[in-house]
């Protein structure tokens, strides 16, 4: 089984705040934090693995891919319903299940594509850029609107 970069970033962070919620906080809070996080942990490796059938072909359209989105949005469901009866504090479910946002960020920054300079640009005061759409990603034509 491969872990994605992005769910490592996830598990580093959902280990660390843990470990942090059970010196600062309460015992409950670091739980939910916890649970919250290995929650997510499941939704994302679930969306992920869709998102990259659906990508590749593998599910035709919304055959495939609406009642497995409709399902993981109904075990989401039920899995925090199930940590708030259980006693899981609420505040830290909530921040166990956002931790994949810094993660995605964290992945992202690392990912991202090298900045190559020297590269011809038009000066900022060109009058090209007027003709530029950025909406459309380009350039407007005769019978577009003109609503520069």
């Amino acid at each position: 089984m491969t872990i994605d970069p992005m769910q490592r970033w996830n598990l580093t962070f959902t280990a660390g705040a843990a470990a942090a919620s059970l010196v600062l906080a309460t015992p409950a809070f670091a739980a939910g934090v916890a649970v919250g996080g290995a929650i997510e942990a499941i939704n994302f490796r679930a969306l992920h693995r869709s998102a990259k059938r659906l990508f590749a072909g593998e599910l035709a359209g919304a055959g495939g891919w609406a009642p497995a989105f409709g399902l993981r949005f109904l075990l989401l469901a039920v899995g925090i319903g199930a940590a708030i009866v259980g006693g899981a504090h609420p505040v830290g479910l909530l921040i166990g299940l956002s931790l994949i946002i810094p993660a995605a960020l964290v992945e992202t920054w690392r990912t991202r594509p090298p900045v190559l300079g020297g590269l011809p640009a038009l000066l900022p005061d060109d009058p090209s850029w007027d003709r530029w759409d950025p909406w459309l990603a380009r350039e407007r034509g005769e019978d577009d609107e003109e609503t520069a």
